[in-house]
């Protein structure tokens, strides 16, 4: 069987602009382009795609992928073993938040007690796994994977004064944006105070800062309708203008670097 650019990626569920960068920093090439100048994918192809998506899946970065997948030392049959190996990881970590959450209501329904350190440790836990969600496809896509997990290390390492301080900068913040939103400039001084609060509650969860990153993460909040929602849900709008502010932010921290 074989695969138009078009058809494959409406077969791996991944778009051909995808393909085509795969093919021109030579982790996918196609098998061969035919006299219309199509790129053709055969079966060898499609089972790369597979093990290239099955690395992404597992938050690998490209640069690291096609390391592994060019190496002359790659066996397949290993790799779907280490594959299978860490998705077990990943269900065992769901299972153990999920555990904990049933944990947590249990106590609050008077049913049994939890230590303070079991409730911290379940809070960090689902900081890491609310990260992961929110930024991590993205962000380990453009970063690579080392980034995402030095912040994970980071949020396991909170002590609980560093968890409420968080959680506190998170409520400021969210109660000076919608401040700011009613002056409709996120150019403004309470915008831009927003904006540099938005930065601080980054920096407790990213291992290093970036404007570059910053004004990504505000970009998704306008891309993404869950977190659209979640901005717009008293003030409809507030996403994209928390996104405008981030964007003058940013644009300012740049000119100063």
């Amino acid at each position: 069987m074989e695969y138009t650019v078009q058809k494959l990626g409406l077969l791996a569920g991944v778009s051909t602009r995808t393909l085509r960068y795969y093919d021109e920093i030579d982790i996918l090439k196609p098998a061969r382009i035919n006299s219309s100048g199509y790129r053709i994918y055969g079966q060898q192809e499609v089972d790369r795609l597979q093990q290239i998506l099955f690395y992404r899946e597992l938050g690998v970065s490209l640069e690291e992928i096609k390391e592994i997948i060019t190496s002359p030392n790659y066996d397949a049959d290993h790799a779907l073993r280490e594959h299978r190996a860490k998705l077990l990881e990943k269900r065992a970590q769901l299972d153990a938040l999920i555990a904990n959450v049933e944990m947590t209501l249990a106590e609050r329904e008077g049913k049994s007690k939890m230590s303070d350190k079991q409730k911290f440790e379940g809070f960090k836990q689902t900081l890491i796994d609310d990260n992961e969600k929110k930024y991590g496809e993205e962000i380990r896509a453009k970063y690579g994977s080392d980034q995402i997990d030095k912040a994970n290390a980071k949020i396991k390492g909170m002590t609980e004064e560093q968890y409420a301080e968080v959680e506190q900068l998170g409520d400021n913040l969210l109660k000076t944006l919608a401040q700011a939103f009613v002056t409709g400039d996120p150019g403004s001084e309470l915008a831009q105070k927003a904006a540099n609060m938005h930065r601080q509650w980054l920096s407790f969860y990213w291992d290093h800062y970036s404007s570059e990153a910053h004004a990504g993460i505000a970009q998704m909040y306008v891309d993404d309708p869950r977190f659209t929602a979640y901005y717009d849900k008293e003030q409809p709008g507030l996403a994209r203008f928390l996104r405008d502010a981030v964007v003058i932010y940013t644009g300012k921290q740049s000119s100063h670097q």
